[in-house]
């Protein structure tokens, strides 16, 4: 059996947990919303790459300087 401290700390850590869970779907949902409307600044991309070229690792070891 638990003892009744126990579970009231085990209750108010899902509650925290649950609460984060909502938060940092909000955020996500609200940051993909952002993406479609074409408002993001956080591209993950350079500017430089076209998308349509495909990836390949760089190993030059001056890459600017073409």
């Amino acid at each position: 059996m638990i003892s009744r401290g126990k579970a009231e700390k085990q209750q108010a850590r899902s509650r925290r947990l649950s609460a984060a869970l909502r938060e940092n779907l909000k955020r996500r949902k609200a940051q993909l919303r952002g993406r479609r409307a074409g408002g993001s600044e956080d591209n993950t991309r350079s500017p430089d790459v076209s998308p349509s070229a495909p990836q390949s690792p760089d190993f030059r070891r001056n890459r600017g300087s073409d």
